[in-house]
């Protein structure tokens, strides 16, 4: 039971080390006397063993021992040392040993049987108590090297090492056949029968939730034991301690356990077969890895997802199928064994046994209740289940009151089992109880199948690695091998470059870009419901009085908001226009996704400035409420820039009244195309609204009901019949081009008119107030370009820079998204041949310094 100070060969001063260098140890053996010379000082062993063969009767049969002789280590193997392997007394051999002489007497036999049970129990509580004071000088020690008493930087443990090569292999797509066999502790069970209790009392804290009767363990939870001054707990992906000898952080610990457990299952799901990782260090605790796995049900309730009982079936099998795993198979003895699933499943995983520790949990319900306690010894000997094991356990794991401490239960297991019949009656063994026993023989157990199997899997995996890396250079030789995490940073990169590129568009390019859009989305409001309706005034002061109401009106509720809505479109568009460029045999098309998903977000998270549209109405207003034009150039650009309106218009009416009549006859010849029934109605009412035109020039934009009598009435002449709606219709069309034309030749009559302009169009029967609308209409389009570049290059660009960033964050943190957008054979190849690199150069670091332990 002496502490493993391999660790602390610090503590012997150095000197020590370097006494052959200063004593010749070869003479000082010469000058010692020969064995032989020795061995006649030494007493007659053969004498003292005839001595005491009249002993040999106290002892019970079926023990192993080695010789007639009984030595100390066949004393302590009788008290049950736990130095010794746990599974020797549930060895097949029995018919094999030697039998014992039998005595006579009865009542003889019964009195030295209790003196025997007496004195085991005596000497396990002597080892208990060197156990517990070993425990606190060991306590002593980490602590005092804890403190940093002595310089040299310790090397992380050997469980610490080897259960950062589980994490990594949890997370590898084992996709070339390279299978994880590396050994851990499976915990199995059906619910309820008391596997987190085991684990607890294993790990020496209430570490894990609890329900009664319910689902708590939902995932598999992998939890790392090690030896460590202080007690405490840490998950493998926080730096935060919850100190397990307070009672708020067990409570917070056992809150986060459940918190992640229900994060890692997904919707419409019950379980997870998602890892939870969980590294418990503290004085006394065995070193290990334990997987706790969900309860194993027979029926699925209310509640559950139907696929729960096959997904927890599935998620055991593939954590026992692993041939170098310990399964620790638990069964409540305090219910009837037939209603046992678990040992089923185990029996099937492991037929024969070889790594499979059997624990009956609840022994002291089991005495209480079980009417025979023949069936306890049964289960304990493997008779009365299928199954085979290694070896069989009997814990009490408790009182029935979960918020007893682990001391206390502690203290209740030894009373119970010193207490019990059970022992008394010898149809348990001592070192077949007790949860301490069993931690430490699934502790020599786990380390023995480690040493067996580490080197095996560290050869699969570097015969993995060759496959991997032969398969990149035959299929990418001019790339570098960048994993996922790799090929997000340079993608990062590329687009940061990308958004920086925005703040370099020229003041030029960004007023052109929002001039024209600007005017493309109000130039049908500006034509419609301004010009179109002024432009019907008789005179030039009604003309002008209906123009400036509504473009007061216009730029109260409307014109601010789509100037904004222009500013942010142009901003997208020239954002994607830069992260979508191709740039030629350097673009890599494996970011595509991923630029997309990042400018589809940050486009998405950005919001103009609230106070832009304020700030733009006062501008706009004050823009169109000036009618002062200072040069003859800007009457030209106004002229120009009425003209390309006006034709743009009615050239698109022209394509209505085209689509509305059919094909002129030069396209019915050249084409060999004909007119519909419907488009014949229609050109029949265009000609006779045509003749109607030709007579009143100056008519109105509306037809009176009794001109639409009139033209119903000549084409029923003419065998047309008509509705009067479709008159109105194709007049609309008719008057449009009709005005248009007029419009546009008034338009050419006012290029020498910038002379009565500033003369008001005094003495001038020429009145051009239409070009000084289209003048204001320009300049409030060019000041609104110019208020909304500067907006963008101040603002909105390090806005939108500011989001991008920030979607970059979040997207690195989320590994499922990177996983989702960074896709393709090359990048699993990449991820693979990390992770396979990880694990051997690990694997290789542990085997080294399980080698040096050694």
């Amino acid at each position: 039971m002496l502490p493993d100070l391999s660790e602390y060969k610090w503590i012997v001063p150095d000197f020590v080390w370097e006494l052959d260098e200063h004593i010749d140890f070869e003479k000082l053996r010469k000058a010692l006397p020969d064995a032989e010379d020795l061995a006649k000082l030494l007493p007659d062993f053969d004498k003292i063993g005839e001595s005491l063969s009249s002993l040999k009767g106290f002892f019970l049969p079926g023990y192993n021992l080695v010789s007639e002789v009984i030595g100390a280590s066949d004393l302590l193997l009788l008290l049950g040392s736990p130095g010794e392997t746990a599974f020797r007394a549930t060895d097949q051999g029995y018919e094999n040993d030697k039998q014992y002489k039998k005595v006579s007497d009865k009542e003889k036999v019964d009195q030295l049987q209790e003196e025997l049970l007496q004195t085991q129990l005596k000497y396990q509580r002597i080892l208990e108590r060197l156990e517990k004071e070993n425990k606190e000088l060991r306590k002593l020690v980490l602590q005092k090297d804890d403190k940093g008493i002595h310089q040299r930087n310790l090397k992380k443990s050997l469980i610490d090492m080897y259960s950062e090569v589980l994490d990594i292999l949890s997370d590898y797509d084992a996709s070339y056949n390279t299978q994880d066999h590396l050994p851990r502790v499976v915990v199995v069970g059906d619910q309820s029968a008391g596997k987190t209790s085991v684990l607890e009392m294993i790990a020496q804290a209430r570490i894990f939730p609890r329900g009664s009767g319910e689902m708590m363990t939902r995932s598999p939870v992998k939890v790392t034991l090690s030896e460590g001054p202080h007690h405490v707990a840490l998950f493998k992906d926080s730096s935060r301690e919850f100190d397990l000898t307070k009672e708020e952080d067990l409570a917070a610990l056992r809150h986060e356990i459940e918190i992640r457990m229900r994060k890692s299952v997904k919707e419409g799901c019950t379980v997870s077969a998602e890892t939870i990782s969980l590294s418990v260090k503290g004085p006394g605790l065995q070193r290990m890895v334990l997987v706790d796995l969900p309860g194993v049900i027979s029926t699925v309730t209310s509640g559950m997802a139907p696929d729960t009982k096959d997904t927890i079936f599935s998620i055991s099998k593939a954590y026992m199928q692993n041939p170098n795993a310990i399964i620790l198979c638990i069964q409540d003895g305090s219910v009837d064994a037939e209603r046992s699933i678990v040992t089923d499943l185990v029996s099937q995983m492991d037929p024969h046994g070889k790594r499979t520790i059997f624990v009956l949990t609840k022994v002291d319900l089991a005495e209480k209740n079980v009417a025979s306690p023949n069936r306890i010894q049964q289960i304990i000997e493997g008779k009365l289940f299928p199954m085979k094991a290694l070896g069989y356990f009997a814990v009490v794991t408790g009182k029935g009151n979960s918020s007893e401490s682990i001391e206390s239960i502690k203290d209740y297991e030894e009373e119970f089992f010193q207490n019990s019949k059970l022992l008394k009656t010898c149809m348990l063994k001592a070192h077949q109880v007790t949860t301490r026993n069993l931690s430490l023989a699934v502790s020599d157990c786990f380390w023995k199948m480690v040493r067996e199997s580490v080197e095996q899997q560290a050869d699969a995996f570097k015969a993995t690695r060759f496959n991997l890396e032969t398969e990149w250079k035959n299929n990418y030789p001019r790339l570098r091998e960048l994993d996922r995490n790799e090929l997000f940073e340079k993608a990062k990169n590329e687009i940061l470059d990308e958004v920086i590129s925005l703040s370099q568009v020229t003041p030029k390019h960004w007023e052109e870009i929002l001039q024209k859009m600007l005017w493309e989305r109000v130039a049908t409001h500006v034509i419609e419901n301004i010009y179109l309706p002024a432009a019907q005034t008789t005179n030039s002061g009604t003309f002008n009085t209906t123009v400036d109401i509504k473009l007061k009106q216009w730029t109260d509720k409307q014109l601010p908001n789509k100037a904004v809505e222009v500013a942010w479109e142009t901003l997208q568009e020239e954002f994607s226009h830069f992260m979508t460029e191709k740039k030629g045999k350097e673009h890599d098309d494996i970011f595509d996704k991923l630029k997309q998903a990042v400018k589809e977000e940050s486009i998405k998270r950005h919001k103009w400035n609230e106070r832009a549209e304020d700030s733009l109405r006062v501008i706009q207003h004050n823009a169109l409420e000036d009618r002062s034009i200072s040069d003859k150039q800007q009457w030209d650009a106004a002229i120009h820039f009425m003209e390309e309106t006006l034709q743009g218009r009615l050239k698109d009416t022209e394509s209505v009244i085209e689509d509305m009549v059919g094909p002129d006859w030069k396209k019915r010849w050249l084409y060999w195309v004909g007119r519909t029934k419907e488009q014949n109605i229609r050109n029949e009412t265009k000609n006779e609204l045509e003749k109607m035109m030709k007579c009143n020039e100056d008519h109105a934009a509306y037809l009176a009901n009794d001109e639409v009598t009139t033209v119903r009435k000549n084409l029923e002449a003419k065998g047309v019949t008509v509705d009067p709606c479709l008159i109105k219709d194709t007049w609309h069309q008719v008057y449009r081009r009709h005005f248009l034309k007029t419009a546009l030749s008034h338009c050419n009559l006012c290029r020498r008119g910038f002379y009565y302009y500033q003369r008001h169009f005094v003495d001038s029967e020429l009145e051009c107030n239409d070009v000084v609308l289209f003048w204001r209409i320009q300049r409030m389009l060019a000041i609104t370009a110019n208020t909304l570049r500067q907006q963008l290059s101040n603002t909105e660009v390090r806005r939108l820079e500011k989001n991008v960033k920030e979607v970059l964050e979040d997207f690195a943190e989320d590994t499922d998204k990177k996983v989702k957008l960074l896709t393709g054979k090359r990048v699993q190849l990449a991820e693979d041949l990390k992770k396979v690199r990880e694990i051997q150069e690990k694997l290789e670091a542990f085997i080294e310094a399980l080698h040096q332990e050694k």
